[in-house]
């Protein structure tokens, strides 16, 4: 049975809390300087990441929130993304990641589905994973089955494939668990209208939210925080 999504758990999460009052101190102490410096940062990996890697490459593309059980816009552009790497050769393994948003059908399903329907060549080897419901579980349980095919032999380097308002967070978290990643955009061109620099803003929260939680847990030697993305 794929998951299923439900934010709302991580606000009962203690290690969570503690991560995001250090947070709001943060920001309050600063005067809001330490979001806009987050800001600047995913404005910076949104708009320098690039549409296609200098190899072929294991792509993994993140899922979105379905509706009525079909890709909404933002995640068909990942997928129109991975389809074109695809038809070019620079990749030929796909790892389609996402449980279930909304309705019956995973996220990851769904991503087949739809570029089944538009022409994906048999030739490409994809795998979906249904069993996470955010982006740190996407790459969790990407990595296991990555492992699996390695034989203890390390991970192979991977794209990244999402949309660039949500590349830094990917990023950070994909380094953090030890992959060799390259960000690669979904959208030919950065957006720059309202709905996406509201996507920018609330990205650059939750990145700095992580990072100063683990920045933090570092310092106070807080191993079990600390772990949590590991």
């Amino acid at each position: 049975m794929p998951a299923t999504r439900s934010p709302w758990r991580y606000l009962r999460d203690h290690d969570i809390q503690h991560a995001g009052v250090v947070t709001m101190l943060a920001v309050l102490l600063s005067g809001g300087l330490v979001w806009l410096g987050y800001l600047i940062h995913v404005c910076r990996v949104a708009a320098g990441s690039p549409l296609t890697p200098p190899q072929r490459m294991i792509a993994l593309v993140f899922g979105r929130r379905l509706e009525n059980d079909v890709p909404e816009h933002d995640y068909q552009r990942r997928l129109q993304r991975v389809l074109t790497l695809s038809r070019q050769g620079q990749t030929n393994h796909i790892l389609l990641l996402g449980g279930c948003s909304s309705g019956q059908c995973s996220e990851a399903a769904a991503g087949h589905a739809w570029l089944q329907q538009h022409g994906l060549s048999a030739d490409v080897r994809v795998e979906l994973e249904q069993d996470s419901v955010d982006s740190l579980e996407n790459l969790r349980q990407a990595r296991r089955l990555l492992q699996a095919h390695t034989d203890g032999a390390g991970l192979p380097p991977v794209a990244l494939i999402t949309s660039r308002y949500h590349l830094a967070r990917c990023l950070l978290l994909a380094r953090r668990l030890g992959f060799d990643a390259l960000p690669i955009a979904a959208e030919p061109v950065m957006p720059w209208y309202g709905r996406y620099l509201r996507l920018l803003l609330l990205e650059s929260g939750f990145l700095m939210w992580t990072d100063l939680g683990l920045r933090w847990a570092q310092l106070i030697g807080l191993h079990r925080m600390r772990d949590r993305i590991s």
